[in-house]
């Protein structure tokens, strides 16, 4: 095979689509934002269409809903209120309590007691994560004096990462940084057991996807409220913040690993929309309506639910949701290990659906047909969505929807598109190829199908035809140029007419010739018969114009016409730049000797055994002979095509003398023969096969054949 540059640069489908998805897979590493926001939104999807997730009981939330406001008052309630929910949830035996809350101010109009009682109950109760928050804009803290960054400083140690595992890196991280705590009072943080800051940040879109684990503070490094809670509740297990080179390598809580990004940022797993934790009015813990088991033992998250006082979080399942819901469901999710998987090996399993679904698509497109094609895309792109689904839905794999999708439309458009410009320019070659060798119909039908006319040959059962005009050298030495192009003109159209009429392909003019073919391009399993049809509407057809032309003067014009069936070699034979459309081998050669023959026996139309097998049923012939032509050392039985079976009555009865002679000329009976085909010509006078075989038959009496006689006779000519 040679390899050219010109070859490398010729399209084809298969071209196209490596080079899309070599482009998606660079388009993929690129990650633009606009993608990534659509991936982000299908994730959502995902996560919305799996439903609602049952949580472990383990975590709850005490809430200051419309019911506490209304029977403890308005918020901010005095801390000595705070004081005895605390007090209440030690007593029913809670095992951490987390506060969305900051108490940043001294309390006003109570006195300095109320401060001090809410700090008595938080170190008493020995069970409390206090929650603060970081400013992470340079803007927010211009105001703020370095001895007060210090002072608060102080007060979030007990959130402070005490071991970091650090692998070769340069100390820039993507983390997020802040610039100074703001924190419950002094006298109050420092009564927590330990604290958390409650930061959330949204996605451009507005929806919080991620929970920030780790943020940077000068030169530490601080986790979140949901871990103090956890750190808590697990009795503080060894908490471990892992930097490799790229960045943040995950979280190690005891024997439990936390999945982050390099930023530090755990992937929420939403269990559902708002209240899929149970909810308990802060009025019925502090009044006692609750049973034991329902808070013993378990995470209490405290913050606002009541509508106008509770921060409001935007998530998939819901544009209005409370953020102290979120910090549970960060909780259950990491006490669970109900992380959403998206890592190195789902990445690699990314590229390898980008590939996969993308070659498919693009090999299999141009082998089927438009409708198929577009059944075909939607299948592929359904059955990804929904496998894609059911993967996250059952394992909280996040596989990427978007590029593989992305990939396999787009391989879809453009090879579509590809395939309607090429097929168009191959439709209009065809076409202008073959408009003047084959009928409408069939030229059509390759339209649809153009590898029909693959490039090259194949070996076929075909019916090839050949017609000559007789004498034409004398009919053309009788007229003038002019007039011999006129009548040749008039004559080929009229038998070139019939031959597209039976859906045969005219080969070519070979002067006064015509050579058809029957059974290619198109497949035509009665190939035969359509042939030897032709060939009797071609004799019926020239007796109309005999008439006509001896009506104006014109010569008479006889044709032979010779069929033969049987394997050939047909496709496109030539060169690369000029090539023809035809048949070749020994059954080729064989048709155009029957043509000849015509001449020898004095009649029209000459038919192969090969030929008479096949249309027997339906046309009445007669054997002529048994025949070696030129070229061929085998013997052929030959055969007069002479009409429709439905019509023989009138040939049969000399039809049936002429076998019975011929037996006789096979058999050496020679006397026996002329008797025979004499009663041929007592009903068919004229008949050029009868006085023939009556010539031979006396001539091979006086002259007796040497050797065996096998009634075969030897053609010495074309």
């Amino acid at each position: 095979m040679k390899f050219s540059l010109k070859n490398i640069w010729t399209l084809s489908a298969l071209k196209i689509t490596i080079v899309l998805v070599l482009l998606a897979l660079v388009v993929f590493f690129l990650d633009p934002k606009f993608l990534r926001f659509m991936e982000l939104k299908t994730l959502d999807l995902r996560m919305v269409s799996r439903g609602q997730t049952p949580t472990s009981g383990q975590v709850i939330i005490a809430t200051v809903d419309e019911k506490s406001l209304s029977e403890i008052g308005r918020w901010p309630w005095s801390r000595t209120k705070i004081a005895r929910l605390v007090d209440t949830l030690k007593g029913y035996g809670a095992k951490a309590v987390g506060f969305d809350v900051v108490f940043a101010e001294p309390e006003r109009g109570s006195g300095p007691s109320a401060d001090a009682v809410l700090a008595k109950a938080v170190r008493e109760a020995g069970n409390v994560s206090l929650g603060y928050f970081f400013h992470t804009s340079e803007k927010d803290v211009e105001f703020l004096r370095e001895e007060d960054i210090a002072a608060s400083r102080s007060l979030i140690g007990g959130s402070m990462y005490s071991m970091v595992r650090e692998k070769g890196h340069d100390g820039i991280y993507n983390i997020i940084r802040a610039h100074a705590p703001v924190t419950s009072i002094k006298e109050i943080a420092e009564s927590g057991e330990n604290c958390g800051y409650f930061n959330a940040f949204p996605d451009p879109d507005g929806v919080i996807r991620w929970s920030p684990l780790v943020m940077k503070f000068q030169d530490d490094y601080y986790f979140s409220l949901p871990i103090a809670l956890l750190m808590q509740y697990l009795e503080y297990p060894m908490i471990v913040l892992n930097l490799a080179e790229f960045g943040v390598d995950g979280i190690t809580l005891g024997d439990m690993r936390i999945p982050t990004d390099e930023s530090g940022r755990m992937l929420i797993n939403y269990l559902g929309p708002a209240k899929t934790f149970p909810h308990y009015s802060i009025s019925d813990i502090m009044a006692g309506r609750l049973s034991p088991e329902q808070i013993e033992g378990k995470i209490v998250v405290v913050g606002a639910t009541a509508t106008g006082i509770y921060d409001l979080r935007v998530t998939p399942f819901s544009p209005v949701y409370p953020g102290v819901e979120l910090h549970a469901t960060v909780v259950e999710d990491i006490l669970q290990g109900n992380f959403l998987e998206q890592s190195a090996w789902t990445t690699f399993m990314d590229i390898c659906n980008i590939i996969l679904f993308g070659m498919v698509i693009g090999i299999a497109i141009p082998r089927f047909t438009a409708l198929s094609g577009i059944i075909l895309a939607v299948v592929l792109l359904g059955g990804f969505a929904v496998g894609n689904t059911l993967v996250f839905a059952r394992y909280n794999i996040w596989l990427n929807m978007v590029y593989p999708v992305m990939t396999m439309m787009t391989i879809y458009l453009v090879v579509t598109v590809y395939r309607y410009f090429t097929e168009e320019r191959e439709k209009k070659k065809i076409r202008g190829a073959f408009q003047y060798y084959l009928t409408a119909s069939v030229i059509n039908e390759l339209l649809k199908d153009p590898s029909k006319l693959k490039l090259g040959g194949e070996k076929k059962e075909l019916t090839v035809m050949f017609s000559d005009v007789r004498g034409f050298t004398t009919i053309s030495e009788r007229l003038t140029p002019e007039q011999l192009v006129h009548l040749l003109n008039e004559y080929l159209t009229a038998m070139t007419d019939i031959v597209f009429k039976y859906d045969g392909l005219l080969d070519k003019y070979i002067g006064d010739a015509i050579m058809a073919v029957y059974g290619a391009p198109m497949e035509q399993p009665d190939h035969a018969l359509r042939c030897c049809r032709t060939a009797l509407e071609m004799m019926r057809t020239l007796k109309g114009l005999q008439q006509k032309w001896a009506a104006e003067g014109w010569p008479y014009v006889d044709i032979g016409i010779g069929i033969n069936s049987g394997e050939m070699v047909v496709g496109n034979m030539g060169s690369n730049m000029r090539f023809d459309y035809t048949v070749m081998g020994d059954n080729v050669n064989l048709g155009a000797r029957l043509e000849g023959i015509n001449k020898e026996y004095g009649t029209h139309i000459v038919i192969s055994e090969y030929t008479y097998e096949a249309v027997k049923a339906e046309l009445f012939c007669r054997e002529l002979d048994a025949v070696r032509v030129k070229g061929k050392k085998l013997p052929v039985r030959i055969y007069e095509l002479i009409g429709e079976r439905r019509d023989a009555a009138d040939h049969e009865e000399y039809v049936r003398r002429f076998h019975e002679g011929l037996g006789h000329y096979k058999a050496a009976r020679w006397d026996e023969g002329v008797a025979a085909f004499q009663g041929v010509l007592e009903i068919r006078p004229d008949d050029p096969p009868a006085k023939l075989y009556i010539e031979r038959c006396r001539e091979l009496k006086d002259h007796p054949p040497e050797g065996e006689w096998d009634g075969v006779f030897t053609m010495t000519r074309k």
